[in-house]
């Protein structure tokens, strides 16, 4: 079993509700639990750099670690990414739902410098549905990262060895510049892809950008618009 003595800076997504069990279940089992929660664009807290400990844990967080924290780290720094191995970096969902990908899935694996690169731990897979959408894939996902997280940290709380999976990231990691153009539609496109990006871009407020003769107009649907009415 642990040892109660175990320290654990915890990284997470502010207001989230996964992130927030996920706290809850290491406040149960460890007493040493130090935790920072953020959004996009926030810088880490100064105080940070004081922290010293045994493991960091990413999990939906909005900073990249920095190698200067990674290396106060004494056993294991781990991350969950709300993907599987071949779709690292960001727009995860975006991408596997344009590439019309049957399968999905989570993985843990051990941080360094690069974002999505170090050595896998673990992954869990599952189907993409036919009629998945962003909003339906990203539940399901976050689902199945917590459920990850558990067995994860159970091996931990057991005095078990970090897992080691024969899976390795298949690319680079996607790019903010991939992701917003994933999200532009223009008037060369086809009706096919134009249903593909729309079906792989549209979440809530979010809705892919249409240019025209070098015209920029945000593609609103019916559906929204009748809600914002």
């Amino acid at each position: 079993m642990i040892n109660n003595e175990t320290s654990i800076l915890f990284l997470g997504k502010r207001n989230d509700f996964h992130c927030k069990k996920s706290l809850t279940f290491l406040k149960k089992y460890f007493k040493n639990v130090t935790y920072y929660f953020g959004d996009w664009g926030e810088q880490l807290p100064e105080d940070i750099e004081k922290w010293k400990g045994d493991y960091i844990i990413s999990y939906l967080s909005r900073w990249i670690v920095p190698q200067d924290l990674l290396n106060k780290c004494r056993i294991a720094a781990i991350n969950f990414h709300p993907a599987s191995p071949e779709y690292p970096g960001i727009g995860c969902q975006n991408f596997a739902l344009y590439e019309d990908a049957k399968e999905y899935g989570v993985t843990c694996h051990h941080m360094d410098a690069k974002v999505d690169n170090g050595g896998i731990i673990a992954v869990k897979r599952f189907p993409i549905l036919p009629d998945d959408n962003v909003d339906s894939l990203l539940q399901r996902t976050y689902d199945f990262q917590l459920v990850l997280f558990y067995e994860v940290l159970g091996k931990i709380i057991h005095g078990n060895p970090m897992p080691v999976s024969a899976e390795n990231w298949t690319r680079k990691p996607f790019t903010r510049f991939e992701f917003n153009s994933l999200s532009l539609i223009t008037s060369a496109m086809t009706k096919q892809e134009i249903d593909k990006r729309v079906r792989a871009t549209s979440y809530k407020n979010f809705q892919p950008i249409i240019e025209i003769h070098s015209h920029i107009f945000e593609l609103k649907t019916i559906e929204n618009k009748l809600k914002n009415n």
